[in-house]
């Protein structure tokens, strides 16, 4: 069965990232949704040398079997969250290359003005190594994300809705096609 497969860079509970990467799950629409698991040791190769923690290599396993992946990341310091690189660097050392043709959304909240233009900038930059097929957009960026939300986590701008529709279609399309 194939499934849809949601990375969020946030590990805080109430991640606007979060109920983004959730929203674009309802429209992607998949026969399964799994939620990928990023609280993960920080990379160290002295753990690495005895061996791939168990939660690193089921992510791995999650992105290889998925359809596609979304990635909703926030921005911190102007660029990808060090939850979303070290979740990177963790699977770069499985074996095989799970992102390879994978089809992937990016996505990202924040709190400030530009949406995290530069989280997603840098996301895509630290993709590349694995050559996924990364949408190239629309770009979404849901900028004050603190009040972008429903209380049923609904996006309220039509604009975004519209935006984040376009990229799950193409998304879709690219999955089965």
């Amino acid at each position: 069965m194939s499934y849809l497969l949601g990375l969020s860079g946030s590990l805080r509970q109430a991640s606007t990232n979060t109920t983004l990467m959730r929203a674009a799950a309802r429209i992607y629409d998949p026969a399964e949704f799994i939620e990928g698991d990023l609280d993960l040791p920080l990379y160290n190769g002295d753990v690495e040398d005895i061996g791939i923690p168990e939660k690193v290599q089921a992510l791995s396993d999650q992105i290889a079997g998925a359809e596609a992946v979304v990635i909703s990341c926030p921005e911190y310091n102007k660029a990808l969250s060090g939850v979303m690189k070290n979740a990177l660097d963790w699977v770069s050392r499985t074996k095989g290359n799970p992102w390879r043709d994978q089809p992937v959304a990016i996505m990202s909240a924040t709190a400030g003005r530009a949406g995290g233009e530069r989280s997603q900038s840098s996301l895509r930059l630290c993709l590349n190594p694995f050559r996924p097929v990364v949408i190239p957009g629309p770009e979404v960026l849901i900028a004050g994300s603190g009040d972008a939300f429903d209380e049923n986590d609904e996006l309220v701008n039509e604009a975004s809705v519209r935006m984040l529709t376009d990229l799950m279609d193409q998304l879709r399309a690219m999955a089965r096609g």
